[in-house]
């Protein structure tokens, strides 16, 4: 696939930083370092090999451990995973994972642009510009790996930088998108390097003085008891979760917790939750990705159905008057990709969450 790397790569040891820089030529979003196959990027979601020689244990190794401190070594060789980010001049932000095969080392790089789009760039809906002026409460953005979570984030503190006067603290694991203070005070604290979880950050963040607190993820029941708070207590509260639609989130997050404590959960998430993103990246029709977005928010009728445990009603609640409430559903944006032609039937259906309500509404088009 890249001859140029390829012969520069044949005739000395593997370089890290050469095929990392292929990522960035290559417009693919991921690099994967497994022994005994040839270096792999991700393309609209498709693995492609490069053209270079297959990974021994050693090729592995040594630009696994070029890239990290003696610290972060000791950590890997502990418990055999380590997430970490890092930036190379002239190439690039990456997050990176390192686990064992049985093979030996091996290596998932993610691409993350330096340059962080705007909400208009991204192609989001107007509406996000408005939750992102809310004072106090919590909004989520969801989907599986890969979905775009951190960039639709990522947008949007990027709105309320380049708008507000905020002090945001995030807490990643790692941290991926580095802001630069514009309008607002960015305190951008990594799990593992500079606290010890999400969990112990998110109760110290609140002596901390911030207006707006972003959680990488909500992994458990303390995490997420802690952002609960956090939102009921005046300020606003990013968080992702991996779950595919917005009712899933709501009843994921009052799973987490033992039956006694669901009753109260199910209050506090109704006075709080301001809004539910779940997002999928689709492949388009001719190369690229494109993101659908099924949006909750939040008003009276689904605050009772949180409260009284009719989580099931809201998806119904979320198909009327849609124009008042900005609210839509997966199934209503890959019709409308559909009928632009953007995406292909196939996919749409492969990526549904309701392929039965979906293939419905195609057939009667």
């Amino acid at each position: 696939m890249s001859e140029e790397v390829a012969t520069e790569s044949s005739s000395q040891r593997m370089d890290i930083k050469k095929l990392l820089k292929s990522v960035l030529a290559f417009k693919s979003s991921d690099l994967h370092l497994v022994v005994g196959s040839e270096p792999q990027i991700r393309i609209d979601k498709e693995l492609r090999a490069l053209n270079l020689p297959v990974l021994t244990a050693n090729d592995v190794e040594e630009m696994a451990y070029s890239l990290i401190e003696d610290k972060q070594k000791k950590v890997f060789e502990e418990h055999n995973e380590l997430d970490f980010s890092f930036e190379l001049k002239d190439i690039g932000r990456f997050r990176a994972n390192f686990y064992r095969t049985i093979h030996g080392i091996a290596c998932a790089f993610r691409m993350i642009p330096i340059d962080i789009p705007t909400l208009d760039e991204y192609g989001n809906p107007p509406i996000f510009k408005e939750l992102v002026k809310k004072e106090k409460g919590l909004i989520l953005v969801t989907g599986p790996t890969g979905s775009g979570k951190s960039t639709t984030l990522a947008s949007m503190l990027h709105e309320i930088n380049m708008t507000e006067r905020r002090h945001i603290i995030t807490i990643e694991d790692p941290v991926e998108f580095v802001h630069k203070n514009i309008k607002s005070l960015f305190s951008q604290r990594d799990v593992g390097s500079n606290t010890e979880s999400f969990a112990a950050a998110l109760k110290y963040s609140l002596r901390q003085d911030p207006d707006i607190i972003l959680i990488g993820e909500m992994r458990d029941a303390e995490t997420i008891g802690a952002a609960l708070t956090a939102a009921e207590t005046g300020h606003l509260v990013f968080g992702t979760l991996h779950t595919n639609s917005a009712p899933g989130t709501i009843n994921r997050i009052i799973d987490v917790f033992d039956g006694e404590e669901q009753a109260q959960v199910r209050a506090q998430l109704a006075s709080s939750l301001v809004a539910v993103i779940s997002q999928t990246l689709i492949p388009r029709v001719g190369g690229g990705k494109v993101a659908t977005q099924e949006i909750l928010i939040t008003n009276p009728a689904v605050q009772n159905q949180i409260r009284e445990d009719k989580v099931h009603q809201i998806y119904s609640q979320m198909q009327l008057n849609q124009q008042e409430t900005h609210m839509t559903t997966q199934t209503q944006q890959l019709i409308e990709l559909l009928q632009k032609k953007v995406i292909s039937k196939e996919n749409a259906i492969k990526n549904s969450n309701r392929p039965e309500e979906l293939m419905k509404m195609i057939s009667n088009i």
